[in-house]
């Protein structure tokens, strides 16, 4: 599995958030899931095809349970773009989940299988099918005995702000991102602090193929508690600026017109984010 493919997963992967998910996407708000009762299921499972084993893995998955009966398992699939092939993916899915329960013959109970598809798109809502009629032309005579096989969508974009305001986990803070990017609208970030600062900042990088949520996180500063969005992009907006700034600093220090110490009083930062800002630009031979 490539390191973007984790980075989206590992927030969803905690068991606050993924109950969170749940609760306000399919319970409309109420904490009908709790965390407690989750634990993690195995997202893998095999199929073979010209004799060969292959493996199919989900993004997130998990058993929901009551004291210690299993009674449900949910899968998150991530997406960026819609997939026309997403209903048979997850039928796929959901068959390998049925299939390893008659296969497990020590399970007191059988269990039902739900996946919801989460998608993050910001320039159209999905647009491909959600259900399996969808992926192909299936005649009038034959409808009545092939099983159709519905998705479950969520735009996340387009949560609206009484949705969006119902979460209570670190995913309020993804939604409400991919909010204001869909409608363009200034993102300046929240007060509310951050729980799972690592897994959230990598979410956002690996989602929206900007790194700078990610290096802004990895040039520390940020692994202390009380973390809020409005921290994290004001420093990203501040990295952005001296990086701007960085050549006019490397052709200072080139020319030995300054110390490094006197740029670091100067930009009100550290010797070492000065060190670091003139090693984007190469010395001048």
């Amino acid at each position: 599995m490539g390191e973007k493919d984790i980075a989206e997963k590992n927030l969803e992967a905690f068991n606050d958030v993924f109950a969170d998910i749940v609760n306000v996407l399919l319970f409309k708000g109420n904490k009908l899931m709790k965390e407690k009762d989750l634990e993690s299921a195995v997202k893998d499972s095999m199929f073979k095809v010209d004799g060969k084993i292959h493996q199919q893995e989900r993004d997130v998955s998990k058993f929901w349970k009551n004291g210690e009966i299993r009674i449900s398992i949910l899968g998150f699939e991530n997406q960026t773009n819609p997939d026309k092939d997403m209903p048979l993916r997850v039928i796929s899915y959901d068959g390998a989940s049925y299939k390893q329960q008659l296969l497990d013959k020590k399970a007191k109970q059988r269990y039902p299988v739900a996946t919801i598809v989460l998608y993050f798109g910001t320039k159209e809502k999905w647009s491909t099918p959600k259900n399996l009629f969808g992926c192909f032309n299936v005649p009038e005579e034959l409808k009545p005995f092939v099983n159709d096989y519905k998705i479950n969508v969520f735009n996340i974009a387009w949560l609206s702000n009484k949705t969006i305001d119902k979460f209570q986990s670190d995913f309020k803070i993804v939604a409400k991102y991919f909010q204001s990017i869909r409608i363009k609208k200034n993102y300046k970030g929240s007060t509310e602090e951050i729980k799972h600062v690592d897994a959230l900042l990598k979410m956002l990088s690996a989602l929206t193929g900007d790194n700078s949520f990610e290096e802004v996180y990895n040039e520390g500063n940020l692994d202390k508690g009380g973390v809020t969005m409005c921290e994290v992009v004001e420093k990203i907006k501040n990295e952005g600026v001296l990086a701007g700034k960085a050549e006019l600093i490397r052709k200072m220090l080139d020319a030995k017109l300054v110390t490094e110490q006197q740029i670091a009083d100067l930009l009100k930062i550290s010797v070492k984010e000065v060190k670091k800002i003139a090693a984007k630009v190469p010395v001048q031979a």
